[in-house]
C-alpha cells in the first residue's frame, strides 16, 4: 500500500509539474485567518498610545510600554539607533503566555549602535546624528526624518494590530501521551496570571484551528498575528519584497490580494502575479525624486504585504487643484506576519544607494564567488550517466564554445539518496570529475533536504537514531512524502544537526567527490507533496520548541548554514559555491539564486530581469534565471533571445525539465549556434567586469546589477522600468524580450531636470547617444542594445578559452568611453579566483582615470598578487581626434606606443604590456 502510494504522488507530481500551477492549491488572503483578521483593522484602525510615565532612555535607544486602549493589554517599545542612519524598532508583549519567536541568523552580526540624544514635550524626539525620530504618545506613532525631510512614518494609518497570546476559552485536557513538547512551550515563559483573560475571545473561525483543503492546523498557542503600517511621504513608488513574478514597481493591493511572502515549492508559476515563490526576503525600498528609504521587516513566518498608491487620474488632478493640494496621499505598506514579534529596521537612506548599503550592512553580502561561478553553467534534469557528462563537455569543445561547470540533478544519487551515486549510470564519479577539472571546468550536484525513510541509509539510520528529524506535535519523526518517496526532514536549526550534515561533505565520508564539486540546495522551502501548499504543516515543532509557523521562511536558509558550513570545513582555502532555491534575508552570505521553475515563453524571459532586478536591491545580486525557461520547449528565437539576456544577468546557467527536448546549442541550426556562440562569448569578454563587481558588492554593498533609478533617481520616467538594467554604474542593457522585433524602445535616463544626459556608447560599434529620452534603436539576431556609459572605464578579456580558469593569465583589454569633459574612470579587480587569500591582501584593485589625454593607474589597495596578466590593448572613444602615437612610461623608462583608428571613431593602443601590478602613465600625443 505504501509503495503504490508512492507511485501515486510521484505520478501526480510529475504530471503537475506538467500541467502547471493551480493557484487554488495556495491559499488567499482570504483563507488565511490572521491576515482577513489583520487587514480588517485597514476600516476600523486601532488604538494604541504610550504610556508616558515608562519610559526609560539610555546612551543608544529608549525603552516605553505602549497600551492597546481597547483591551488593556501592555507591550514593551524600544528604538534603537543604528550607525548609518538606520533606526531600529522592536515592539513586544510586556508579559507574554510564552515566549514570541525573534528572527535569528538573519543579520550579519550584532548591529553597531549610535549615540541618541532625546527630548521630551508633547512628542519625544530622539537625534542621531542627521537623522531624527519623533514619537507621537497617543494615538502612537513614530515620524522619521533625514536632514530634516520627513521620510518615513510608523501607525501614521493606525493599522498596528498585535495579537496578544492568551488561554482557550474552553481548553479541553491535554492527551496524556505525546505532551512533551508542549510542556515545554509552555515553560518557556508563564506569566498567564498577567495576560488577557481567556473572557476576551476572538471571533474569527480560524483563530484556534485552521483547515485548508484536506489539512488540518491545530494551532495550540492561538492567534498571535502581528502587524504594522508604514508610509512614506517623500516617495512615489515602492519596490522590494521578494520572490514575486510581477513587476519591479510594487502594484496598488486595493482590492486584490496582498504581495504574499511564504516559502512555497511553485512550478511553471503564472506571471503578473502577488503569490508567494520560494523565496521571502521582508525589505522594502520607497524612492521619490529627492529621497529613498527603507524598511526590513525582520520576521520569518507567512506574511502579507499591502500596497497603496495614489493612483493619478483626472478626478484626482481635479480634486488636487480645486483644493490647492499639490501633494497626494503618500504611499503605504502594511505589513502583516502570523507570528512573532514587531521587529523593524527603518533605513533613512537619502539616496537608492545609501539604502541598498543601510541592508546591506545589517543581513550582508555575497563572498566574492570563485570566477568559475561567474561563467556559463550547463544543466538540465537529469544528464543520464557518466558518458553523457563527458559527451557535453567534449561538444563544447567540439564546437569551440566556452563553458564551465556541468551540473547534475537529482537523478545521479542512489534512488535519490544524497551522499551516494547510482553505481551503474555513475559507476566511477572519481573518474568523471578529475576530466572535467583537467579541462579547467567543474561539477555541481544537487542534495535536497528530504530524506528518504530507508532503514538501511545511513543518513536516515543516524537521523532517527539521533533525534535529528523536525518533530510532529506528539514528538515523532515528521514524514512527509518527496521525490524519494517518503521523507523526512532534519532539524536544521538544531546546531548539532548542522554539524551532523556539515560533516557529510567531509571527503573521508563523501569519498566520490572531490574538493571541487559544489552544491545545489533544491526543494528547501522545504517541498512536501502532501503538505498543505506543498510545504510542512505549521504545527510541527523545531529545536528550541518554536512552531513552523514561526521559522518556516528561515528554513532553507538554515540549510544553506549547515551546506556552506560543509564546503568551508572541506576546504577551508576554497571559497565555496551554492546555488538555493528557498531564501531569507541574510541568505545571500552563503549562496546564489535562481527565479525556479519558469516557463520556455517571452513572458517568464521578460520577468527574468523584473525578478533579478527585486532580488538585487534586496541583497541577491547572484541571481539568473533557467536559460530557455524550465518547462517547455523554445523555438530558436526565443532561446537565442534568452541566451543573450542570461549573459547580462549574473548567474547564467541553461536548465530544462526532464521531459523537455534536449536543447544544447549543437543541436540547433547553425543561425542558432552562431548566436549562442556569441552570447557566451560575450560573457566571457565581460568577466573582469563581473568579478570586479562582485568584490566590490562585498566591500561596499552596492548591488552589481541595478535599477535604473539607482543612479538617475530624480528622473521619474526611469523610476518603474524593469525593461533594462545596468551593471554597476558602467553598462546599460537592454535585452530583446520580445518575438519578431526589428527595433526596440532604450530609455537613456537624465541627470538632472533639464533632461541632460550623460553619453552612452554601443559596446560594438561605439556609436554615441547623447540625448536623455526614449530612442528606437535596431536589433538584429545576433545583437541586443548594450552601451558603456561615458566616463567609465571597463575592463575585458578578449582571448577566447574553453573555461574562465584558462582566462586566469590572459591580458587585458581596457574600454575607455568618455563624457562631456573628456574623462573617464573604473576600477579593476584581481586575485587568484579561487582562495580566500585576498582578505589577506593578496589580490589587485587598481583604478584607472583618463583626464586631459592621459590614463594613469592608482592602486587602492597595496599590489601584492603575483599576475602573469598585462594589458594587451587600451580602446578610447569619444576622444574627438586621432593622436599620432602614444608614449607610456613605467618603472622611469619611457617608449612609443602605435595608434590605430577604427573606422567607428574609436582609437586602440596596441601593446602596452605592462604588468597589472606596476604603476603607469600612457600620453597620447597630438599631431
Amino acid at each position: 500500500m505504501r509503495c503504490s502510494l508512492f507511485v501515486c504522488l510521484i505520478i501526480g507530481a510529475l504530471f503537475s509539474y506538467g500541467a502547471g500551477v493551480d493557484p487554488s492549491n495556495f491559499k488567499t488572503c482570504e483563507q488565511s485567518s490572521f491576515c482577513r483578521r489583520s487587514r480588517k483593522v485597514q476600516s476600523s484602525g486601532s488604538k494604541y498610545a504610550l504610556i508616558r510615565g515608562t519610559l526609560n532612555t539610555y546612551s543608544d535607544s529608549l525603552t516605553a510600554d505602549l497600551i492597546n486602549k481597547e483591551n488593556h493589554h501592555q507591550f514593551t517599545l524600544k528604538l534603537e539607533a543604528l550607525v548609518g542612519n538606520t533606526f531600529r524598532l522592536q515592539i513586544d508583549e510586556k508579559q507574554p503566555l510564552r515566549q514570541r519567536y525573534r528572527v535569528e541568523h538573519a543579520l550579519k552580526g550584532k548591529p553597531e549602535t549610535t549615540r541618541i540624544s532625546v527630548q521630551e514635550s508633547d512628542e519625544l524626539t530622539i537625534t542621531a546624528g542627521t537623522s531624527k525620530a519623533v514619537i507621537h504618545g497617543d494615538p502612537f506613532r513614530i515620524d522619521f526624518y533625514e536632514h530634516d525631510v520627513h521620510v518615513v512614518s510608523v501607525n501614521a494609518k493606525n493599522w498596528l494590530y498585535f495579537e496578544h497570546l492568551r488561554q482557550k476559552a474552553q481548553t479541553p485536557p491535554e492527551p496524556a501521551e505525546g505532551n512533551d513538547q508542549a510542556h515545554q512551550q509552555q515553560d518557556h515563559q508563564d506569566n498567564s496570571e498577567e495576560v488577557q483573560p481567556a473572557s476576551e475571545p476572538i471571533d474569527d473561525p480560524g483563530a484556534w484551528e485552521e483547515n485548508f483543503k484536506s489539512h488540518h492546523d491545530s494551532k495550540p498557542y492561538g492567534p498571535q498575528a502581528v502587524a504594522l503600517d508604514f508610509s512614506f511621504p517623500a516617495a512615489e513608488i515602492l519596490f522590494g519584497i521578494p520572490e514575486h513574478a510581477d513587476s519591479f514597481q510594487l502594484k496598488s493591493t486595493s482590492g486584490t490580494d496582498p504581495y504574499r511572502l511564504y516559502n512555497l515549492d511553485v512550478f511553471e508559476y503564472v506571471v503578473d502575479s502577488k503569490m508567494a515563490l520560494y523565496g521571502s526576503v521582508p525589505v522594502l525600498y520607497a524612492h521619490g525624486p529627492k529621497r529613498t528609504a527603507g524598511v526590513y521587516w525582520q520576521n520569518a513566518a507567512e506574511t502579507w504585504v499591502d500596497i497603496y498608491t495614489t493612483e493619478t487620474n483626472v478626478v484626482s488632478s481635479l480634486v488636487n487643484f480645486v483644493s490647492g493640494s499639490r501633494k497626494s496621499t503618500p504611499p503605504v505598506a502594511h505589513f502583516i506576519s502570523e507570528s512573532g514579534i514587531v521587529d523593524a529596521f527603518i533605513m533613512l537612506g537619502p539616496q537608492p544607494l545609501d539604502a541598498f548599503k543601510q541592508y546591506a550592512a545589517l543581513t550582508g553580502t555575497h563572498e566574492l564567488p570563485q570566477a568559475f561561478a561567474l561563467a556559463y553553467h550547463q544543466s538540465r534534469w537529469n544528464y543520464n550517466d557518466e558518458r553523457d557528462v563527458t559527451s557535453v563537455s567534449a561538444k563544447f569543445d567540439e564546437f569551440n564554445m566556452p563553458m564551465d561547470t556541468m551540473w547534475l540533478d537529482i537523478e545521479y544519487t542512489d534512488g535519490k539518496r544524497y551522499f551516494t551515486w547510482d553505481k551503474f549510470k555513475f559507476p566511477e564519479p572519481l573518474t568523471m570529475i578529475k576530466n572535467l577539472t583537467e579541462l579547467g571546468r567543474h561539477l555541481v550536484i544537487i542534495i535536497d533536504p528530504h530524506i528518504k525513510r530507508d532503514n538501511a541509509y545511513f543518513f536516515h539510520q543516524d537521523c532517527t537514531e539521533n533525534g535529528y528529524y523536525v518533530k510532529t506535535r506528539e514528538g515523532n519523526d515528521y514524514e512527509g512524502w518527496c521525490w524519494p518517496g517518503s521523507a523526512s526532514y532534519p532539524d536544521f536549526f538544531n546546531p548539532v544537526v548542522r554539524d551532523y550534515y556539515a560533516s557529510q561533505y567531509d571527503l573521508s565520508k563523501f569519498k566520490t567527490v572531490s574538493k571541487d564539486v559544489m552544491i545545489w540546495n533544491d526543494m528547501n522551502e522545504p517541498s512536501v507533496f502532501n503538505g498543505p501548499e506543498v510545504t510542512a504543516p505549521k504545527d510541527l515543532v523545531h529545536y528550541g520548541n518554536w512552531e513552523h509557523r514561526d521559522v518556516h521562511n528561515l528554513y532553507g536558509h538554515m540549510h544553506l548554514m549547515g551546506t556552506f558550513a560543509g564546503l568551508k570545513q572541506r576546504d577551508p582555502q576554497q571559497r565555496p559555491f551554492i546555488l538555493t532555491r528557498a531564501h531569507f534575508a541574510g541568505s545571500q552570505r552563503y549562496a546564489a539564486i535562481w527565479t525556479g521553475d519558469n516557463l520556455a515563453d517571452w513572458t517568464h524571459l521578460q520577468h527574468s530581469i523584473k525578478m533579478c532586478l527585486t532580488e538585487a536591491v534586496a541583497g541577491f545580486s547572484f541571481c539568473g534565471a533557467d536559460v530557455g525557461g524550465f518547462f517547455g520547449n523554445p523555438d530558436s528565437e526565443l532561446l537565442e533571445r534568452w541566451y543573450q539576456t542570461g549573459a547580462f544577468l549574473p548567474f547564467f546557467r541553461a536548465h530544462a525539465h526532464i521531459d523537455t527536448k534536449r536543447r544544447e546549442p549543437w543541436l540547433f541550426p547553425e543561425r542558432t549556434r552562431a548566436v549562442i556562440k556569441s552570447a557566451l562569448l560575450t560573457r566571457y569578454s565581460y568577466l573582469p567586469l563581473w568579478y570586479t563587481s562582485f568584490y566590490e558588492l562585498e566591500q561596499t554593498g552596492a548591488p552589481v546589477i541595478r535599477p535604473l533609478l539607482t543612479h538617475y533617481p530624480a528622473d521619474k520616467e526611469a523610476f518603474a522600468i524593469d525593461s533594462q538594467l545596468l551593471v554597476q554604474h558602467r553598462l546599460l542593457v537592454r535585452p530583446v524580450m520580445q518575438q519578431g522585433v526589428s527595433k526596440v524602445d532604450v530609455y537613456f535616463p537624465a541627470i538632472d531636470d533639464k533632461k541632460n544626459g550623460d553619453y552612452w556608447y554601443d559596446v560594438d560599434t561605439f556609436q554615441r547617444h547623447e540625448r536623455a529620452g526614449y530612442e528606437s534603436i535596431p536589433v538584429t539576431d545576433d545583437k541586443i542594445p548594450v552601451f558603456q556609459r561615458g566616463g567609465s572605464i571597463v575592463p575585458k578579456k578578449e582571448r577566447q578559452r574553453r573555461s574562465s580558469k584558462l582566462m586566469l593569465n590572459d591580458p587585458y583589454t581596457l574600454v575607455i568611453c568618455l563624457d562631456r569633459q573628456g574623462k573617464a574612470a573604473g576600477t579593476l579587480f584581481l586575485d587568484d579566483e579561487k582562495s580566500y587569500a585576498y582578505r589577506n591582501g593578496e589580490s589587485i584593485y587598481v583604478n584607472y582615470e583618463f583626464a586631459n589625454n592621459q590614463l594613469t593607474n592608482r592602486f587602492i589597495t597595496k599590489p601584492l598578487y603575483k599576475s602573469d596578466a598585462w594589458i594587451e590593448r587600451i580602446i578610447i572613444a569619444g576622444l574627438g581626434y586621432v593622436p599620432i602615437d602614444a608614449t607610456i612610461t613605467a618603472k622611469g623608462i619611457s617608449q612609443k606606443l602605435e595608434i590605430e583608428q577604427r573606422s567607428n571613431g574609436a582609437i586602440v593602443v596596441r601593446k602596452p604590456a605592462v604588468k597589472m601590478n606596476l604603476d603607469f602613465a600612457l600620453k597620447l600625443n597630438a599631431a
